[in-house]
């Protein structure tokens, strides 16, 4: 959950819900995937739910515990696979997340490296008496000293040895992010107190429900919003239908369990509050 998402949201919200209605990965696994998704739901990111039903169904008493099986596993990468070898079976195995990363890059100066040249700077940098300590203290280094900007180098405990510790923003420079604008069309039809909605189409919120997609007629044009997901930049343009087939119907009192994205709880919210 962590990935991608602010610790807060996870920490407050959705992690405590989640881990409450499925509480080991055997539940977890035999849940019906449209429940899994509805739980996630406002997370964004889907396929990690996807990815973690998986590999529940897969592992329904316990994880593998070699960074080797874990990583062929549904969604694991490198990250999560050392992550679970050192903070939850305590194995001698360097982590490298975001804040680590930038640690490791500052602390030997490298410039311009791949991610496997870091991971090799982090098994020589990783105190084998105490590995998962150190893993955790590094974290907690880049997360509260070692900031991406205005790092608090004055503060820093490895601060006389860090090679980068002059010039520190060189090693924070990133290309900038480019989106693609999208334009959406979707339909809103209301019918005792159900609303109308269809499978997701395309790979952007496999496995969900979401409105009608819709050829817009102008005349029955209700607003727009605009949203962002992963490298799109959306512009959400809703409309009134007079009918539609084939519609999964939802009363809209339930439609926080449903399998629904961010994007269409804004949709269902604009609506909301120019007609109820």
């Amino acid at each position: 959950m962590l990935q991608q998402t602010q610790v807060n949201r996870v920490r407050d919200e959705y992690y405590p819900q989640f881990l409450a209605k499925f509480p080991t990965l055997e539940i977890l696994g035999k849940a019906a995937l449209n429940d899994v998704l509805a739980a996630w739901s406002g997370l964004g990111y889907y396929s990690r739910a996807r990815n973690l039903h998986k590999t529940a169904q897969l592992c329904q008493k316990t994880l593998p515990k070699t960074d080797k099986e874990l990583l062929v596993l549904p969604g694991i990468g490198q990250y999560t696979a050392s992550a679970i070898c050192s903070f939850g079976y305590k194995q001698n195995v360097p982590v490298v997340d975001t804040n680590i990363a930038r640690v490791i890059k500052r602390y030997f100066a490298l410039l311009h490296v791949k991610d496997a040249t870091v991971w090799e700077y982090a098994k020589e940098l990783l105190n084998h008496s105490q590995p998962r300590s150190h893993n955790l203290a590094l974290m907690d280094l880049g997360a509260t000293i070692c900031l991406p900007n205005n790092p608090k180098c004055i503060e820093c405990p490895i601060t006389s040895s860090c090679q980068g510790k002059n010039e520190p923003q060189l090693y924070t420079l990133k290309k900038k992010k480019e989106y693609k604008s999208l334009e959406l069309f979707y339909g809103i039809y209301l019918k005792d107190d159900k609303i109308a909605l269809t499978p997701a189409t395309g790979n952007m919120y496999k496995n969900m429900l979401e409105l009608p997609s819709i050829d817009p007629i102008e005349e029955n044009f209700l607003g727009s919003f605009k949203h962002s997901y992963t490298k799109y930049r959306l512009h959400v343009k809703l409309y009134r239908l007079q009918d539609f087939e084939n519609a999964i119907w939802v009363d809209k009192d339930s439609l926080h369990t449903a399998p629904i994205s961010s994007l269409t709880k804004k949709a269902l919210k604009l609506f909301s509050e120019l007609y109820f």
